[in-house]
């Protein structure tokens, strides 16, 4: 039954009865002053939790004014460098009552003290706020690119987290284990579960090295999960994971707390099915991929704009995404029963294959020697090639359709008004971030720099030593700077 162990039907009795997902809509541009003006009309327009994304330098650890930012600064995502930026970005928004989502990896520690720092000058009680740190650093070598670290100290920097968090920030979800990526760059489903759930193990492995135990870390662990066009596969993508996800926990790791077997997830629609031909055509496509995740029973939810494959949404793109959620749960009736497929003799099948598909994959990956050492060797990501590779192919034989692409296309589309990034709000970012550098305390920043370079040289945890760097305005190309001094830098092994 929903509630019961091991969760293919929910992890809650009840599910949307009793309370609907977060309807949680990802955005963020330009600099803190203009993202914190979408994440108020959001808010206006009846989303229930926020969801940052940050700019590609913000994401690898440069400051605004560093030479290789130079045309990408806000351009994915919002711009921060110091404490002063978290605070516009915040401004007006009360952490301690609004459940927050940071799509941030190499930096999330840097992101977390930040947010933390900004709550605290608000007034909010730390131990109440909610929300997920990516943190997710295995998938960025297995499919995304915005690493900085090797993976060795990049697992301390997380396990350091978790240790600090599951002191002072109980509600905080401190990894979002993250198999949308791995389905964006190309994989199948069976494939996403598999290689999520390997990371997954790899980072519980991780901290029960480190002292930690199962069940001081495992109920924040969270997931986060791609909603793809194949309806059926999907909705028995999602029972197979938190079934095989409840085995591993309570088998392999010996939890005994339910919560550490309740696999917890975030989905979001799948970008890389959206197309530029025919960009309203993408409403229908993000509504099957919506109400898929909804009869999986996800947790939180992001469902994308139409005009996505074409430029970042403009606030009438995100307000019809908002509104595809907000229908599900008001208008189909879907939410008055817990599990309403289970028993459906194709999605219960479906749920024993895929759940089948990926024990074969976890067993190849520990036949290897684990998850890093699957990463290392460059198999997980010559799966994930091959079957994008094959997918490609059966899209230009015209064995898969891609509507307006291969199949029902139209000699002239339909324009619809795109969002377009103003040039001189990187200008702008870059001269705030100077003026911060140029009127801080630099004896106190380069006095918490050389601490937080000494704890990364032992053993200490890091989390304090970023904190008090992130105090005193320290910019976070400084201080990820300092820890690659001491960790060094990933290549990948070509």
């Amino acid at each position: 039954m929903p509630g019961e162990f091991p969760y293919t039907r929910g992890i809650y009795p009840d599910m949307y009865r009793g309370r609907l997902w977060t309807m949680r809509q990802y955005a963020g541009f330009g600099t803190a002053e203009e993202s914190n003006r979408r994440y108020q009309y959001l808010l206006e327009q009846g989303t229930t939790g926020l969801s940052v994304a940050f700019d590609l330098p913000t994401q690898v650890g440069m400051d605004s004014d560093h030479p290789l930012a130079a045309g990408e600064v806000g351009r994915v995502g919002v711009a921060i460098c110091t404490l002063a930026d978290m605070e516009r970005l915040f401004e007006g928004i009360p952490l301690e009552k609004v459940s927050t989502s940071m799509t941030i990896n190499s930096t999330a520690t840097i992101l977390l003290a930040l947010y933390v720092l900004v709550a605290q000058r608000q007034g909010a009680d730390i131990r109440k706020l909610s929300g997920t740190v990516q943190n997710d650093i295995l998938k960025e070598y297995i499919a995304r690119g915005t690493y900085i670290y090797p993976p060795r100290p990049a697992m301390r920097i997380i396990t350091d987290m978790f240790a600090w968090a599951s002191r002072e920030l109980p509600e905080w979800n401190t990894i979002s284990i993250s198999g949308y990526h791995i389905r964006e760059a190309g994989s199948t489903a069976v494939q996403e579960v598999a290689f999520t759930l390997a990371n997954a193990i790899a980072y519980v492995e991780a901290a029960l090295k480190a002292g930690l135990e199962i069940d001081d870390f495992a109920p924040r662990l969270s997931f986060f999960f791609n909603s793809h066009s194949n309806f059926l596969q999907e909705i028995a993508k999602f029972r197979a994971a938190r079934r095989l996800y409840a085995h591993l926990m309570r088998d392999r790791f010996k939890a005994r707390n339910p919560k550490s077997m309740m696999l917890r997830f975030h989905v979001q629609t799948a970008g890389s099915t959206l197309t530029a031909q025919q960009p309203d055509v993408n409403v229908i496509r993000t509504s099957l991929q919506a109400l898929a995740a909804v009869l999986g029973g996800a947790q939180s939810l992001h469902t994308n704009s139409r005009d996505e494959a074409l430029a970042l949404p403009t606030e009438e793109s995100a307000r019809l995404a908002l509104r595809t959620q907000q229908i599900i749960a008001a208008e189909s009736g879907l939410t008055n029963t817990a599990d309403p497929v289970g028993g459906s003799v194709a999605i219960e099948e479906l749920t024993d294959s895929i759940e089948r598909g990926a024990r074969e994959y976890l067993d190849r990956i520990d036949g290897l020697g684990g998850t890093l050492k699957a990463i290392e060797s460059g198999y997980i990501q010559r799966e994930i090639q091959n079957a994008a590779f094959e997918y490609q192919q059966a899209v230009e034989r015209g064995d898969v359709i891609v509507v307006g692409v291969n199949r029902f296309r139209m000699d002239e589309d339909h324009n619809i008004p795109t969002f377009r990034l103003d040039p001189a709000l990187e200008k702008a970012q870059v001269e705030r971030l100077r003026h911060v550098r140029a009127n801080r305390n630099s004896a106190l920043a380069a006095e918490a720099l050389d601490k937080l370079e000494q704890a990364a040289r032992g053993a200490d945890n890091l989390m304090p030593a970023i904190l008090d760097a992130a105090r005193a305005y320290a910019t976070l190309g400084e201080i990820s700077g300092r820890l690659k001094s001491v960790f060094g830098e990933y290549r990948e092994v070509a």
